[in-house]
């Protein structure tokens, strides 16, 4: 997914460059300020992440803490990826309404959000979004998709 060795959030801004490391710490000042309690910030996968600690929620597919938010600097842009969209058509419609309202151009995978500089984003939408998901309804979210996947459906449930 991304790269690096960092292994705390300090080790990993201060290895990014200037410009980069200003925006990605603008935007996880946003993350951080809209976050629901519940949720640890951590470095995983080579990124920050804001995922359901193990010792809340331990029974993952991965062994790994439940991710829910994830922000890296790659080569030629930022990531921010909002596992609470995926799979989540209203919201992913909502979120691309909130760009298309403002002008912006909406560069998107599943749950990622692609951009250079923050002006790229509709910061009150993203804050909206990561603040709407808390860690309880998250795993309830999270089991149910891997009880239908067990089922040999697609997709996730809404949130």
């Amino acid at each position: 997914m991304f790269q690096g060795k960092a292994k705390t959030v300090s080790e990993y801004l201060d290895g990014l460059p200037p410009e980069r490391r200003a925006v990605v710490g603008k935007m996880r000042s946003l993350v951080k300020k809209h976050l629901p309690k519940g949720y640890a910030e951590e470095m995983n996968w080579g990124a920050i992440t804001y995922a359901i600690p193990l010792r809340t929620f331990p029974e993952t597919y991965n062994g790994q803490p439940l991710c829910y938010v994830a922000l890296a600097a790659q080569k030629n842009y930022c990531s921010l990826y909002l596992m609470g969209i995926y799979g989540d058509a209203k919201t992913s419609q909502w979120l691309a309404d909130a760009f298309k309202k403002r002008g912006l151009k909406l560069d998107k995978g599943k749950a990622c959000l692609r951009f250079k500089s923050l002006d790229d984003l509709p910061l009150d939408a993203i804050g909206e979004v990561i603040a709407s998901l808390p860690p309880e309804k998250y795993i309830e979210v999270y089991k149910g998709s891997r009880a239908k996947g067990a089922k040999g459906a697609k997709g996730r449930p809404s949130i």
